[in-house]
């Protein structure tokens, strides 16, 4: 069985307008979101064997702060195909070729494409949970999502299980 979490960057900075769109950095409350959800993620034991992160600082970011709580240290890649903001099929390709069986695996990317890749991968899961990313991929939200097999370039389009959906705001930290 394949595992595959999709962790969209937590919420970004737009207080320097000069800075290219690459460069910018996560604002405190995305700082705090990405740290929840590595809390979150120990907790539940969610640890990802390989890392696909794209180039972008604010998705560096979310990552670094996320392992800060995972305390674990998989293997990371950062790739330039990460950074999209399409159907999510990019996405998809980057993890079939260079995944190499890892299981759980975990992109760390942008919407729409994070957003669109889950609806395209899940045929099954708690209705409300579906429903719910569906309506909203948002900031630092997490996706964990299941697939039978063993070959991630196996993975079709709407074999997945949806096994769970947290947002920060799940967790309480829009309150702090």
């Amino acid at each position: 069985m394949l595992k595959l979490f999709l962790l969209r960057h937590a919420k970004s900075s737009w207080t320097d307008p000069g800075l290219d769109d690459l460069d910018r950095p996560l604002n405190a409350r995305g700082l705090r979101a990405a740290a929840a959800i590595g809390r979150f993620m120990r907790q539940s034991k969610l640890s990802p064997e390989l890392v696909l992160c794209s180039p972008a600082r604010r998705a560096r970011e979310t990552w670094k702060f996320v392992a800060e709580e995972l305390r674990t240290a998989p293997r990371v890649i950062i790739d330039e195909g990460i950074y999209d903001f399409g159907n999510g099929g990019r996405l998809l390709e980057v993890a079939r070729n260079m995944a190499n069986g890892a299981t759980p695996l975990m992109i760390v990317g942008h919407n729409p494409s994070m957003e669109r890749l889950a609806v395209r991968l899940i045929r099954k899961g708690d209705p409300k949970l579906v429903k719910r990313l569906e309506q909203k991929y948002p900031t630092g939200a997490l996706s964990v999502i299941e697939f039978p097999g063993t070959k991630w370039s196996d993975v079709a389009e709407g074999a997945g299980e949806l096994v769970s959906f947290t947002r920060p705001a799940d967790l309480e930290v829009e309150a702090k």
